[in-house]
């Protein structure tokens, strides 16, 4: 097959995948791909079946389809190429949550030398490390990683990327607990799918509103937090996009939660965790145990609840996400303490002690915490964040943190 026929052919899958006819588009780009004769035209058609596998939540074989891009990319001896390998290299292992690697792959991808071709593309590989600093909760790196993909994208006038980074910032500020930022971006990101999104995929619409629901459930809005979920949840549908309905599952689980009501979330928690379980979403499955102990909690059932903080804990050590270790460990102690449980509660306290420690999630003017309760936060342009509250009563000449880090000694 050459280059015109494989053109022809990547094009009658696009317009069937377009059209919800995923099978018959993977058939058709597929063929392609065992045919084709052509090395671009294998490289574009393994980046149709890398995007289409991403949203139908495959990603051992979005994973697989990446290495053969790399492969294809080498043998064109095409920087442009190998550097959109390696961003979809990170996206997939981004999305099995092997986060260590993904930011590997993201820093591979910045140091290439390409065109402008692939210069266009770092805002993408920013904030796939961004999201992957976010699952390690290294907070800082996460947030600088954000704000450049932020750049990128505002210098290049992508807003669809622009789009994607205030989901991200949404859910940046869901976990430091400052939720009117959590629920401004993701309706930033909502303002730009209805003044450009005409001819985006419904799925812009289905993100956004699925990260306003969840700050709007941690608002105690949640009559808006289940109009929101149910928007995502029906796109979701529609698409087969199966990891957005996961996600819908868990929060609609967590607003029944809220509402006390064991009996609707148990069951929802169930169907988010088959999925989870099936496409690999290991940071999913912990935020599942999490929200499955609280329910145990609700009903007094001590056991069963320390059996589910006990699975959230593994999942998270294996990621090496502090910020779920801290919250099994939080809850935890609440129910050592509960119990009389001194020994326990003993190593508990030490633990959450050094979880916070390692985090550096305290405010470096005040020192207090950031992340405990819902407070108004301020980034500077070194990243480093603040208590609303401490910059605008103390002032500021610079970052405080970043004074202190230059006073430290150095170390040869």
């Amino acid at each position: 097959m050459g280059q015109d026929q494989t053109k022809q052919q990547i094009e009658k899958g696009l317009k069937l995948y377009q059209s919800n006819q995923t099978e018959k588009a993977l058939d058709v780009w597929t063929k392609v791909l065992e045919k084709t004769s052509d090395p671009g035209g294998k490289f574009r058609v393994l980046g149709c079946l890398i995007t289409a596998h991403s949203e139908m939540g495959k990603y051992k074989q979005m994973l697989k389809y990446a290495l053969a891009q790399i492969d294809t990319a080498r043998e064109m001896e095409d920087p442009d190429y190998l550097t959109e390998g390696y961003l979809n290299l990170a996206r997939s292992n981004e999305k099995l949550c092997d986060y260590q690697k993904t930011v590997s792959y993201c820093k591979t991808c910045l140091d290439m030398q390409g065109t402008t071709v692939s210069l266009q593309l770092n805002g993408q590989v920013c904030l796939s490390m961004g999201n992957a600093f976010l699952g390690l909760s290294v907070f800082q790196k996460a947030l600088e990683s954000y704000e450049k993909a932020l750049r990128y994208a505002h210098n290049n006038d992508d807003k669809m990327l622009e789009c994607r980074v205030c989901c991200s910032l949404g859910n940046f500020y869901v976990h430091l607990k400052d939720y009117e930022k959590a629920l401004f971006f993701p309706c930033k990101a909502a303002e730009l799918v209805n003044d450009y999104g005409k001819g985006w995929s419904l799925k812009y619409r289905a993100m956004s509103q699925y990260h306003m629901s969840v700050a709007y459930r941690k608002l105690d809005r949640l009559p808006d937090a289940m109009e929101c979920c149910e928007e995502s949840m029906k796109i979701a549908l529609q698409h087969g996009d199966r990891p957005l309905q996961a996600l819908c599952l868990l929060n609609f689980a967590d607003i029944h939660r809220c509402r006390k009501d064991a009996d609707k979330a148990f069951p929802r928690y169930e169907s988010a965790m088959c999925i989870m379980t099936e496409i690999g979403n290991r940071l999913g499955q912990a935020q599942i145990y999490l929200g499955v102990a609280k329910c145990w909690l609700l009903q007094k059932d001590l056991d069963k609840a320390q059996e589910s903080l006990h699975r959230a804990e593994e999942l998270a050590e294996e990621l090496g996400n502090k910020l779920c270790t801290l919250k099994v460990c939080c809850l935890s102690e609440g129910m050592f303490r509960s119990r009389g449980q001194g020994e326990q509660l003993r190593q508990q306290v030490v633990k959450l002690l050094q979880c916070v420690e390692e985090l550096e999630l305290y405010c470096g003017m005040c020192g207090e915490s950031i992340g405990e309760r819902d407070q108004q936060l301020q980034a500077l342009p070194c990243s480093h964040i603040f208590h609303l509250k401490c910059l605008q009563t103390n002032g500021t000449r610079g970052c405080p943190k970043c004074r202190q880090s230059s006073m430290k000694p150095g170390f040869v």
